[in-house]
């Protein structure tokens, strides 16, 4: 055998196990630094989703406050029974306050459906609630059409209507948004506010119920209110 021959063999066979443990180690800080940088990626992600969350948990909760110090004025209107109604009837006790029409396709008979399952789950507990429904429309709902209505879902929610010009003063104490929207049959329909308010025996918002909540979270928001 050619000595040299194999030492050289033996050196190349050497110098390439050495690369290759080289290369190894190289690979395997690589793979080190990389998962090192995944980690940081992953806690900056959830520090960044954790302040924007505190913030609209922030805006949120300075939105109810603020209202809660200015919602609501006095008013005169009259019952889905044509009796006189002021704001009176809304303090004393826990209240429910919406705001619709008797002619929506949607929001306004699925919130009263709503509504009225909801009073049900909660048993006597929520018999001490006084619920309200406070036409955004009083040019065509009349005490009649409005007692009508409510009716064909519960009669344990009072509705309120009334002069066109003074409703209008109280949806805007309460900061709800309406809008007369034309048809093209002619006919309009009604923009507004979709929310539940949920105020407090005395007369200050607690909280809202948006229009498709979770009815878990609606209940709890409930349960909430009553105990306040």
């Amino acid at each position: 055998m050619n000595y040299t021959a194999f030492t050289n063999n033996s050196l190349c066979l050497h110098a390439l196990i050495e690369v290759r443990g080289e290369a190894r180690k190289e690979h395997f800080m690589l793979r080190i630094l990389r998962y090192i940088v995944w980690a940081i990626l992953a806690a900056l992600s959830v520090a960044v989703a954790s302040v924007l969350l505190d913030e609209r948990s922030n805006e949120q909760t300075s939105s109810i406050s603020a209202l809660s110090t200015g919602i609501g004025a006095p008013f005169q209107l009259i019952d889905h029974d044509g009796a006189p109604i002021s704001e009176k009837a809304m303090k004393g006790h826990p209240a429910i306050v919406f705001f619709g029409f008797t002619h929506c396709p949607e929001v306004c008979p699925t919130t009263l459906h709503n509504l009225t399952v909801w009073l049900d789950q909660l048993g006597d507990d929520g018999k001490r609630l006084k619920v309200f429904f406070i036409s955004v429309d009083p040019a065509r709902d009349t005490p009649q059409m409005l007692r009508a209505y409510i009716h064909k879902f519960t009669n344990r929610i009072t509705g309120v209507t009334g002069d066109p010009g003074d409703v209008d003063k109280l949806t805007k104490s309460w900061h709800v948004f309406t809008k007369r929207v034309p048809l093209e049959d002619g006919d309009y329909t009604m923009d507004h506010t979709a929310s539940i308010f949920l105020v407090r025996k005395d007369g200050s918002l607690q909280s809202t119920i948006k229009y498709g909540d979770d009815a878990a979270v609606a209940l709890q928001k409930l349960r909430l209110l009553l105990s306040s």
